[in-house]
């Protein structure tokens, strides 16, 4: 299908659309608020840059659009020629194409080690993509979320267990007066 806009309005779309403040990014944080996580924005003193951080969990999250972040496309060379197959929620454009792939493949160049240095350095490094934050699939893609939140604090700090001393109460000293000058 051919663009049916010019490349000027083509570019004034492109240019409106930014990192920050999504609407996928938007209901991962909503879900997590309401569900009492507490968590800081674009902290630009870890790598990557996540969309979220709980410095508490040492987790990262990335709300990945499926459109910039290639969500599973195939790209493969064959006979000293990229082939590039889309997957049903991105679909590479046909016009510029050679353009889109190499902007598609650095993305995820540069997502790959943002996530191994996050990794390295002891954070949990948790990917959400755009097309598991429909309506129908939002609760359930939360709910693992929240289940890898928890597994990694859980493996990482462990659970508190405290452990009692048993003490004889006989031979405890009374705080109190002695009953029987009371008479009881």
């Amino acid at each position: 299908m051919t663009d049916t806009m010019t490349p000027q309005q083509r570019h004034y779309c492109m240019s409106q659309i930014h990192s920050k403040d999504t609407t996928p990014e938007k209901r991962v944080r909503q879900w997590l608020w309401k569900h009492g996580y507490r968590y800081r924005l674009n902290v630009k003193g870890v790598p990557g840059k996540p969309d979220i951080v709980m410095r508490k969990y040492r987790t990262a999250i990335f709300v990945n659009g499926c459109f910039w972040h290639g969500h599973d496309v195939e790209l493969v060379v064959s006979s000293e020629q990229l082939v590039v197959k889309s997957s049903n929620c991105c679909k590479i454009p046909q016009t510029n194409r050679d353009f889109w792939v190499a902007k598609i493949q650095r993305n995820q160049e540069r997502d790959r080690k943002n996530y191994e240095i996050l990794s390295e350095n002891g954070w949990q490094v948790i990917v959400v993509w755009e097309c598991q934050l429909k309506p129908k699939t939002l609760e359930q893609t939360m709910l693992q979320v929240e289940q890898q939140l928890l597994d990694y604090y859980i493996k990482t700090f462990g659970r508190k267990s405290r452990s009692y001393i048993r003490i004889d109460e006989e031979s405890l000293p009374m705080a109190a007066e002695d009953p029987e000058e009371y008479g009881i």
